[in-house]
């Protein structure tokens, strides 16, 4: 699909109009992508997240992208991983599309994803990557906003794991692999 891609890449870095962060709960900060976010984004980004009184998992909230490149951050915080039984692939699709809808609404059209809840939170990469990829393409399928979605993998491993995930389930045929 000429919408979607997955590459290797340090999301703080991103060209993207508005880059998804995997969040705290709280939006102050945390380990991993989040703090790297905050980290690049600079002290207002804690500031304007101070305002927001947190976020649900599953939800999404904006604010500006401060010192990053991209002009937005959107915030979600995905599910911690317990075993599969607990809800965790829905509220993990949940994420991603509470972050799409958020980025139609606001007219952003080129947006950029982590791998969310695959860090600390301890969601299994393959089993994430099926959720993200079913999730992103089915709200594609159907919309104009977002124009360009991209998966920034923070490792060469990661991003072979989500090309796999999209052969098996989206290569229609050789030309179409990634």
């Amino acid at each position: 699909m000429d919408r979607f891609s997955i590459l290797v890449g340090d999301i703080t870095q991103s060209d993207a109009e508005a880059i998804v962060n995997a969040a705290d709960p709280s939006l102050l900060g945390g380990a991993g992508v989040d703090g790297a976010i905050h980290a690049a984004a600079g002290p207002e980004l804690l500031a304007e997240c101070r305002t927001l009184g947190g976020c649900e998992r599953g939800q999404a909230k904006l604010t500006a992208g401060y010192r990053l490149r991209a002009k937005y951050v959107i915030h979600t915080p995905g599910p911690v991983w317990q075993g599969g039984d607990h809800g965790e692939a829905a509220l993990l699709a949940s994420c991603y599309r509470s972050c799409l809808e958020t980025a139609a609404a606001r007219g952003i059209r080129t947006l950029d994803f982590c791998s969310i809840s695959t860090g600390v939170y301890g969601y299994p990469l393959p089993l994430a990557a099926t959720v993200a990829l079913r999730t992103i393409m089915e709200f594609l399928a159907g919309r104009a906003l977002p124009e360009r979605v991209r998966m920034v993998c923070h490792s060469e491993a990661a991003a072979e794991v989500y090309r796999q995930t999209w052969n098996l389930w989206y290569a229609e045929d050789k030309d179409q692999r990634l």
